[in-house]
């Protein structure tokens, strides 16, 4: 051979010195992935040297030779190249945020085939390679972009023929057979505030203040706490302006014992018939918080890494902010990374009363 391949050491070595990283960081040299990383200091974050993100100023730079020393120096892994991953595991990440755009931005839900072919991958591994990524398949996805693309565009269109199109529904049959089963009741009744439409909800007391309970046709649609029921009821006259708010009757009222009973005993859990909306990751996040178990608690790191997303820290904690069924999705069972209580939408008192009940 008149040439040899060039060993790891030697690739290294080309790189060693600080000047020879910045021309790589420069150029955006893909050679250079792996045997270097560099920070910024005005953004907090490393990155690949052939990262694409906005070229920094030399002075802002510095450079690391593992992933653990630039996280040592307090950075963390910049989310666009994503260098704490091998190079397989973020060309993955990138193709399956790629076919979430393309999902949201087609009105037909594209083949699996259409969304497997840019990443180069056979349509049964890219599914797998979703579902994993996301927590749901690429259909469950479109699904629930759908619903809410739906629930906003509702309120703020002229006509519900408007809102079906603007939300990616061609068929009215099509709509019509699904609109119910996303929204709870009629398209017209969730256009006007609920109007038309039947919620049934009683209020009950609880060692822990009042509850409140309501449901559509398809099942609870809130399990609230507070100090007044006043308050409860006002709250959901206001989420459901103009429905028809109907006092439960006596099977209702055992829905709301059912209730009662999950505050007094959160331990022992039960079924209840949910009818909760929201995207396809607070989804994720509430079906990942009923199956923390009674007397457990997780960090909302923790649960960021159960659905798939161990960066959203921040977004876990704002979908259990938007719980709006108190103790069934149990949110109370997420705590901060060191086991302190953070803030809990009905009271963080009750949050530790009730983990306390679980615990005993």
């Amino acid at each position: 051979m008149l040439a040899m391949a060039i060993t790891q050491p030697e690739t290294a070595s080309v790189y060693a010195s600080d000047a020879a990283r910045w021309d790589a960081v420069r150029g955006r040299d893909r050679g250079a992935d792996g045997i270097f990383y560099y920070s910024v200091a005005t953004t907090g974050v490393y990155c690949r040297p052939s990262c694409a993100a906005r070229q920094a100023l030399r002075k802002n730079v510095a450079f690391h030779d593992s992933c653990a020393a630039a996280e040592q120096a307090g950075f963390r892994a910049c989310k666009r190249c994503r260098p704490n991953e091998s190079a397989a595991e973020a060309g993955h990440a990138a193709a399956i945020a790629a076919a979430c755009r393309t999902i949201e931005q087609e009105e037909e839900l594209p083949s699996l085939d259409a969304l497997a072919a840019p990443a180069g991958l056979s349509r049964f591994h890219f599914h797998r390679l979703f579902k994993r990524a996301t927590g749901v398949t690429p259909r469950q996805y479109a699904a629930a972009h759908r619903a809410e693309r739906l629930r906003d565009d509702l309120p703020n269109s002229a006509t519900v023929t408007e809102a079906m199109y603007g939300a990616g529904f061609n068929s009215s049959g099509r709509f019509y057979a699904e609109s119910a089963k996303l929204l709870g009741m009629l398209p017209r009744d969730y256009a006007k505030g609920g109007s038309g439409a039947t919620i049934r909800f009683a209020v009950g007391q609880t060692s822990l203040g009042a509850i409140l309970v309501a449901a559509t046709e398809q099942g609870v649609c809130a399990i609230t706490l507070g100090d007044e029921p006043e308050t409860l009821v006002r709250a959901l006259q206001d989420r459901f302006a103009n429905a028809a708010l109907v006092g439960g009757d006596q099977a209702f009222e055992a829905l709301v014992a059912k209730a009662v009973g999950l505050v007094e005993a959160p331990g022992l859990g039960t079924d209840l018939p949910l009818d909760v909306r929201g995207t396809a990751f607070q989804q994720r996040v509430w079906q990942t918080l009923r199956d923390i178990p009674a007397g457990t608690t997780a960090s909302y790191a923790e649960v960021a890494k159960r659905v798939g997303k161990p960066s959203a820290v921040r977004a876990v904690a704002q979908a259990c902010a938007a719980n709006p069924i108190a103790v069934a999705i149990p949110c109370h069972r997420v705590v901060r990374t060191d086991g302190a209580l953070s803030g809990y939408r009905w009271g963080v008192e009750r949050k530790r009363e009730l983990l306390r009940r679980e615990a005993r």
